[in-house]
């Protein structure tokens, strides 16, 4: 909760098309930021619409609570056709609530098996899994949460490729120190730790952190050795954001619990997925008195109308083949960094997929405020003034687009960021 209106005027937006918010008094904005990273399609009427439209006529809400809803069904049986090594599914409303499921499941699946002493978790520094007080505690961000600290669980940080690489330069001699660092972390505490959780593919929030390469699929393969659940949260980086629909299965990982939501409906429907292997499933089976089933639902879990729009959403991926649209704006995009990199105060652009980041800092040190303004309010501020809306994460700067794009609007996204950063280099050194 931000009050804005000191820094910039409020605009309340009353209706959307293609890729634009319009406001209450007319003004249209291009979607910069994927709405909060869950803009797939847009905003006009498509088939994804039309089919929630069809399924409030038919039945507007339908529990899963001691019986199922068609929709559910149907959507638990297209989405574990994606999903290699994981068939059941657990739903949720939001990729906090998918989170916390994931954190009971893994505490569940060991007090299941009579081990009481896999109480804490493994995260990585960061890391951001959500809001909500067991999210906040494997994904502790110091500016967000430090109001909270003395309600969380405890978590044992293992340290991010970010801070051992912050120039973005990694090669395999640091790379295995750091492995190597991280396996003494999971090797002294594997006993009393449950899981090990970390955003697949690259942390966003925390700083846009692509991840080397095998660093995720080293990471899994020692959790493994030391006895610990591997959970990945790919609400964020799953369904193509990094150019792959599942994206653990390009990093060659298969945890055992993953976490979806975000583009999964299109950005149209509060819906969020915690999917686990058939090992993890069993350990919840049994008579109603051996009291071994998952004490955790929501109101509106297996919501049919948000199922509907997984469904046509799944439908849409893969008859407008958007993984290749991706890959392809994908390269525009990383073609186009480039002429970021001659502005002085740029450092350390890295890109993956339709997600790319660069910090703002003058001798190493980070640029947050501009003008006495913080940082992310002038960028959010400049970009609205030029029709596009933009957000920084503090002194990173993050290009984030709609997922299916076209090429002018992305441009556009680019050329809107080009011109702040540039403005902003020329504040910084009159």
């Amino acid at each position: 909760m931000h009050d804005y209106s000191k820094y910039m005027k409020r605009r309340i937006i009353n209706s959307g098309q293609d890729f634009y918010f319009y406001d209450d008094e007319g003004n249209k904005y291009l979607d910069g930021i994927s709405n909060m990273w869950c803009n797939v399609w847009g905003f006009s009427e498509n088939r994804i619409t039309n089919a929630m439209i069809n399924q409030i006529k038919q039945i507007p809400h339908s529990t899963i609570f001691g019986i199922g809803n068609d929709k559910s069904i149907e959507l638990s049986n297209d989405f574990i056709k994606l999903t290699k090594g994981l068939s059941k599914v657990f739903f949720t409303d939001n990729g906090s609530s998918a989170i916390e499921a994931a954190l009971k499941i893994a505490l569940q699946y060991w007090y299941n098996q009579g081990n009481i002493k896999k109480t804490s978790f493994f995260s990585i520094a960061d890391g951001y899994h959500g809001d909500t007080i067991g999210a906040m505690s494997v994904g502790y961000v110091e500016k967000y949460f430090k109001s909270y600290k003395r309600l969380l669980c405890k978590c044992h940080v293992i340290p991010s490729p970010k801070r051992t690489f912050p120039d973005g330069i990694v090669n395999s001699e640091k790379l295995n120190l750091l492995l190597e660092r991280t396996e003494k972390i999971i090797e002294k505490n594997a006993d009393k730790t449950a899981a090990l959780i970390m955003e697949s593919g690259a942390q966003v929030a925390g700083g846009v952190n692509i991840y080397p390469t095998h660093y995720q699929k080293r990471i899994n393969e020692m959790c493994k050795k030391h006895n610990v659940l591997f959970i990945l949260d790919e609400i964020a980086t799953g369904f193509g954001r990094l150019g792959n629909m599942i994206e653990y299965i390009a990093q060659e990982t298969v945890p055992d619990i993953a976490c979806f939501g975000k583009a999964i409906t299109g950005g149209y429907f509060p819906l969020a997925l915690t999917v686990t292997s058939n090992k993890i499933f069993h350990e919840f089976s049994g008579s109603m008195r051996d009291q071994k089933h998952l004490f955790h639902g929501h109101t509106f879990a297996g919501h049919p109308i948000g199922c509907t729009a997984v469904i046509e959403n799944l439908r849409m991926y893969k008859e407008n083949n958007l993984l290749s649209k991706i890959r392809s704006n994908a390269k525009q995009l990383k073609k186009r960094l480039k002429e970021f990199q001659f502005i002085p105060i740029v450092k350390n652009i890295r890109a993956k997929g339709l997600l790319a980041g660069f910090e703002l800092a003058v001798n190493d040190n980070p640029i947050t405020m501009i003008d006495n303004i913080p940082l992310s309010y002038f960028v959010m501020r400049e970009s609205l003034k030029r029709g596009v809306l933009l957000r920084s994460l503090g002194a990173t700067m993050i290009i984030i687009p709609p997922l299916a794009i076209d090429s002018h609007s992305l441009n556009k996204i680019i050329d809107t960021q080009l011109e702040i950063v540039k403005d902003i280099n020329r504040r910084i050194n009159i």
